[in-house]
């Protein structure tokens, strides 16, 4: 059966229906990315809070400005912007349909109707998800770089801009000249200070072509900083099939652990959901939790990702039935992650490491390697190469990390340890698979990718450490490698 609105009273037994009269929301939010993480959790919470009978009016209108936003749209368009999400827990998975989104705006060149939504007054936060590795970043200083062929096309064109932060600085223009309060701009991608990098973008884009407008949105609009936690697997076959098991025609359905977090500041200076009522923290440390956050669990992803890929193996879960490739997740977090992540008010961060490899071990989440070895060249500078930075600036060495490193470059050369192709999986493959091959011979070829590393290329400890590391995997392979950290400090 597919979800609809006429459907929802016919529903199967085992699929919960959304606890409310859709028919009473009221959009409030515009969200930009609506992808499965998005509907797994931001859609999730909101779908309870309804339930609740509480703020009601700030129902999600769905936007993107990709491909890919553009056929989410089509897969739920017919579906009354329902999608169903199945939670994974072992042994005992149950299903719902969603419905906190009432609308999604067309995707289009120049992102017209996006604008437009965003102007409405009845709109008072936009929220996205749009990846890690989508806010225009520089690697050295984590702030905006206008060196983009995107950003100079909307400073040439802030009228029809193809990013979201052109879209966003455009409708904050238009609001601003009818005299309508800015909204909230609510990041949830998985960022460390995500709020900042989010004004910085927007800021940043503005100031391309309109200074003034750039200084009124630094003086006015909120960017609140977030933390986001929900492992959420790309839906394929397994997860289609998966929902026809519960009687559901769903073109987009979703599967995530049952585990869920969203940490916040409070700064929403024309409201919001009253989101703490479904378990939502707002606190102004909001740091120390994706301090801790981005690099245990995205870090441990990576640890995990590099070794299993180059090992043959398919799903996460397997990953970690892989005693080895466990026990080097273990010691790293213990020896060398742990001792870096500042404290967390309320919360033991050795209780939290043992919470995210439980996490990773859920038989039921079908979570593969290869999407956590995805846009590397993205998520290591965020998610590994900050701790290894903290570790030289306390004296002590990430050796661990450092072969961390040395992984995902044998990964990079495009080739497993049983001589199976692997096929690209980065927006830079190419680039990244031609330095892995020079670097078998020159291990320097791997640290000149600046983007990465940064001024760590030139920390002379550091290469020194890769370039054993390097030639020490591709002379005896990773499993021997591994064996001899793990079993270094044991």
């Amino acid at each position: 059966m597919k979800p609809t609105n006429a459907t929802l009273k016919d529903l199967p037994a085992t699929v919960a229906a959304p606890g409310y009269d859709r028919s009473r929301l009221k959009p409030g939010i515009v969200h930009i990315g609506c992808g499965n993480f998005h509907r797994a959790h931001m859609a999730v919470y909101l779908d309870d809070l309804f339930a609740l009978g509480q703020s009601q009016d700030w129902a999600i209108v769905g936007a993107g400005v990709r491909a890919g936003d553009a056929k989410m749209r089509d897969a739920i368009a017919a579906q009354d912007w329902m999608s169903s999400v199945i939670e994974l827990s072992p042994g005992n998975l149950s299903a719902r349909v969603i419905g906190a989104m009432v609308d999604f705006v067309p995707v289009e060149e120049g992102n017209g109707s996006l604008i437009n939504a965003m102007s409405d007054p009845a709109i008072r936060i936009v929220s996205l998800t749009v990846t890690e590795g989508g806010y225009f970043t520089d690697p050295d200083t984590g702030t905006f770089s206008p060196d983009h062929d995107d950003i100079r096309h909307d400073a040439r064109h802030p009228d029809a801009p193809r990013t979201v932060f052109g879209a966003i600085a455009r409708a904050l223009a238009n609001r601003r000249k009818a005299g309508v309060a800015p909204f909230t701009v609510m990041c949830c991608d998985n960022l460390p200070h995500n709020g900042h990098v989010t004004h910085d973008a927007v800021v940043g884009v503005a100031r391309q072509s309109d200074p003034e407008l750039a200084d009124w949105i630094a003086a006015n609009v909120s960017f609140p900083n977030a933390m986001v936690d929900r492992i959420t697997p790309a839906t394929g076959p397994r997860e289609l099939a998966l929902a026809k098991t519960f009687g559901l025609d769903d073109a987009a359905p979703v599967t995530c652990e049952p585990f869920r977090q969203w940490v916040m500041e409070d700064r929403f200076p024309t409201g919001r959901p009253a989101l703490e009522k479904v378990g939502v923290t707002f606190t102004d440390r909001v740091d120390l939790f994706e301090t801790m956050k981005i690099r245990i669990l995205n870090g441990g992803h990576a640890i995990i990702a590099y070794p299993g890929g180059l090992a043959g193996i398919e799903l996460v879960g397997e990953a970690m039935a892989d005693n080895q490739i466990r026990a080097f997740l273990d010691a790293i977090l213990t020896r060398e992650v742990l001792p870096i992540v500042p404290p967390v008010p309320g919360m033991d961060l050795g209780d939290y490491k043992r919470l995210i490899i439980e996490r990773f071990s859920n038989p039921e989440v079908a979570d593969t390697v290869r999407r956590l070895c995805l846009d590397g060249s993205n998520r290591q500078p965020k998610f590994i190469i900050p701790t290894i930075r903290d570790a030289y600036a306390k004296g002590t060495p990430s050796d661990g990390l450092v072969l961390l490193s040395a992984l995902w470059c044998r990964y990079c050369y495009g080739e497993d340890e049983q001589g199976n192709a692997i096929a690209p999986n980065d927006p830079n493959w190419d680039m990244l698979t031609e330095r892995a091959k020079a670097a078998k011979d020159d291990p320097s070829e791997w640290l000149a990718i600046s983007t990465v590393y940064g001024d760590l290329a030139g920390n002379a400890d550091f290469a020194a450490r890769f370039a054993v590391a390097l030639g020490d995997v591709w002379a005896r392979g990773s499993r021997a490698v591994m064996a001899d950290y793990i079993a270094a400090k044991a």
